[in-house]
């Protein structure tokens, strides 16, 4: 009677806890509320407070995201790593480094250094040079409209960059341009500007940001997944654990880069051929197997019968259930980066802010 009655105080005491810790992650509906609480888990030394609340409320309420603690701090852990909380941050060496890829693109043009010399001391519509403004230029707002002015004034822009401003990420999170572009409908705020121009502003760059990090549905347990996801694409992380998997029921050595099918790929890569080796196996042929692998940027990917499959075989293999998220080993590219950088570098430093968010 005793044990039973000790097993019973436990259950209730376990109960307890877990009602509290659901109502701790509750998440919050009232506008003032998560501006409240956004003001509260915000950096101390923060600008703007109250701007940078609002408009980080308007785009959890306007995405209908729910403003649990756990994402709010995900948000911030993101936007501190990639800006520090500036809306436009300041990337020193920014100017070289645009001079650096404009006579990159002119080199493999076979274009002389001279006519890329006489058409950057070309004025610009703001009565300076092109070559004046790179010189001065500070932040990727700048740049991308020195490079959209560069596409429509000069011809040989138009030559060197075609119809593409190489400024492809902007604002305090960094959120990809052609992201925003693609997830636009809805943006609650009136502009006269372009997406592009909205991306480099708190408010659009917060938006969009967010979409990013948080408006997919997924099965993760730690938000250091989403972090890594942020960084290498949606459902990265999952991907590059099922391609681990694959590669242990295989036997074929993959990278784990979480890019099952390659962007436009007619033929198969290697992450499909190391599913087809497994098609007898899995009573699929090469055709369903390259349909179920194209649903690897969706969540419905995990209830394909090449996805429950493979992870059957490896499970057995390994003799116990194999995770279903890690980090891509994705080293990172990018002018801008100096030194040695990969996504799991990201995902981990971005997590160590989240952490310290959560205990504020």
């Amino acid at each position: 009677m005793r044990i039973r009655g000790l097993l019973l105080a436990v259950a209730v005491l376990l109960t307890v806890q877990g009602c509290v810790s659901q109502r701790a992650e509750e998440s919050e509906t009232d506008p003032a509320k998560v501006r409240a609480q956004v003001l509260r888990l915000l950096p101390a030394a923060t600008k703007d407070r109250e701007g940078w609340a609002r408009d980080i409320q308007t785009a959890f309420t306007t995405q209908k995201i729910a403003a649990s603690r756990s994402n709010l701090c995900a948000v911030l852990a993101v936007t501190e790593q990639e800006s520090t909380f500036q809306a436009d941050p300041r990337v020193p060496g920014l100017g070289r480094i645009a001079r650096q890829e404009i006579d990159r693109r002119a080199a493999s043009l076979h274009i002389p250094q001279m006519l890329v010399n006489a058409a950057l001391q070309t004025r610009s519509p703001n009565g300076k040079s092109y070559s004046e403004r790179l010189e001065a230029v500070r932040s990727e707002k700048q740049l991308s409209a020195i490079f959209d002015d560069l596409i429509g004034s000069v011809p040989l822009g138009r030559t060197l960059l075609g119809d593409l401003n190489p400024v492809r990420t902007g604002g305090p999170m960094q959120v990809s341009i052609a992201f925003a572009e693609r997830h636009a409908r809805g943006y609650p705020y009136s502009h006269e500007g372009t997406i592009r121009q909205e991306v480099f502003s708190r408010r659009g760059g917060m938006y969009f940001g967010i979409a990013h990090l948080l408006g997919y549905p997924s099965h993760y347990e730690r938000q250091v997944y989403r972090f890594a996801d942020f960084n290498a694409g949606w459902y990265a992380s999952r991907n590059a654990a099922f391609q681990s998997a694959l590669s242990r029921a295989s036997g074929v050595t993959l990278a784990l880069d979480g890019d099952l099918i390659a962007p436009g790929a007619i033929m198969p890569g290697n992450t499909e051929k190391a599913a087809r080796r497994l098609g007898e196996q899995l009573g699929l042929r090469n055709p369903a197997i390259r349909s179920q692998l194209e649903k690897g940027d969706s969540l419905e990917f995990e209830e394909t019968r090449l996805y429950s499959g493979v992870y059957a075989l490896a499970d057995a293999k390994a003799g116990k259930s194999l995770p279903r998220a890690q980090l891509p080993g994705i080293e990172l590219k990018s002018p801008k980066i100096t030194r040695k950088l990969t996504t799991a570098w990201f995902a981990n430093r971005v997590d160590e802010r989240y952490q310290r968010c959560m205990k504020r």
